[in-house]
C-alpha cells in the first residue's frame, strides 16, 4: 500500500483514528473528513486511489455520496464501513456503487487487505469497451450502446449485462449471476437478479422505441444474451 492515497470519510473520531493509524502504518497516505458534503467535494477535487466511508454521515449519507460520485463518472473503488449488517443494507450499498462492504467492528488488517485486493483488480489492464454484434459496453463510463442508442446503467446492472456478454447464447443460472455480480451469499429465493434484469430490459427497450431487449429469460433456468436480437 505504500504511497496509496486513501480518502477516509468517517464521523466517529475513535474509529477514524484507529483506521488512519492502521493505514499509515501500512504505508498509505490518508485524508480524513467527517461529513458527507465535504467528503464529496474532496473526492471530486483530489485524486485518491480508494475511498473508505461510513453510511451514517452528517450533511450527506454515504449512499447519497456514492450515487453522486458514480453519476459524475467517478469510478474509484469504494469500501463501505458500517455498523449496519443486514443483507438489505449491504445490497443497497452494492447497488449504489460500493465495491466492498466491511461491517463494524473490524480488524484494520482486513481493511488493508481489502484495499490491496481492490487496487490489484483496478490496476489490471482492461479494454475500454467490449462489443458483440450491435451491443457495446463502454467499460470507462459504463454506457451501453445498442443499435446505435446509448443508455446509462447502474454499476450492478452494467456488471450483470457484461457477465451475460461473456458467452452470448449461454444460459447463466440465477445462482451463477448472484455469485459473479454480487459476490456474496444469498438466500436462493431472492428475486434480486430478476429485478435487476427487469431494470436493464426496461432501460434498453425504452431507449430503443419498444424493441425487445437482447436479454432473454429461460423459464426455470436463468438468463442469456439472445444472439438473434443482436443481429
Amino acid at each position: 500500500m505504500r504511497g496509496d492515497k486513501v480518502l477516509l470519510i468517517e464521523d466517529e473520531l475513535k474509529i477514524a483514528e484507529f483506521v488512519t493509524k492502521g493505514l499509515k502504518d501500512a504505508g498509505a497516505e490518508v485524508t480524513h473528513v467527517t461529513d458527507g458534503v465535504t467528503g464529496l467535494q474532496v473526492a471530486l477535487q483530489d485524486a485518491h486511489d480508494v475511498l473508505v466511508l461510513d453510511i451514517m454521515l452528517p450533511a450527506m449519507n454515504g449512499i447519497a455520496l456514492m450515487q453522486e460520485l458514480r453519476q459524475r463518472g467517478n469510478m474509484r473503488p469504494i469500501i463501505i464501513l458500517s455498523a449496519k449488517i443486514d443483507l438489505e443494507d449491504r445490497l443497497e450499498s452494492f447497488e449504489k456503487g460500493a465495491n466492498d462492504y466491511l461491517p463494524k467492528p473490524f480488524y484494520v488488517e482486513e481493511l488493508v487487505a481489502r484495499i490491496k485486493a481492490l487496487k490489484l483488480k483496478a490496476s489490471k489492464e482492461t479494454p475500454e469497451s467490449i462489443t458483440y454484434k450491435s451491443l457495446t459496453l463502454n467499460l470507462v463510463n459504463r454506457h451501453v450502446d445498442w443499435q446505435g442508442i446509448t443508455t446509462i446503467l447502474s454499476p450492478r446492472e452494467f456488471s450483470l449485462l457484461g457477465y451475460l456478454m461473456r458467452s452470448p447464447g449461454h444460459i447463466y443460472s440465477r445462482q451463477q449471476i448472484l455469485k459473479h455480480v454480487w459476490a456474496i451469499d444469498f438466500d436462493p429465493e431472492t428475486n434480486i437478479v430478476d429485478v435487476c434484469v427487469l431494470r436493464i430490459k426496461r432501460k434498453l427497450e425504452r431507449k430503443n422505441a419498444g424493441m425487445a431487449s437482447p436479454i432473454e429469460s429461460v423459464r426455470g433456468v436463468g438468463y442469456r444474451l439472445c444472439i438473434e436480437a443482436l443481429e
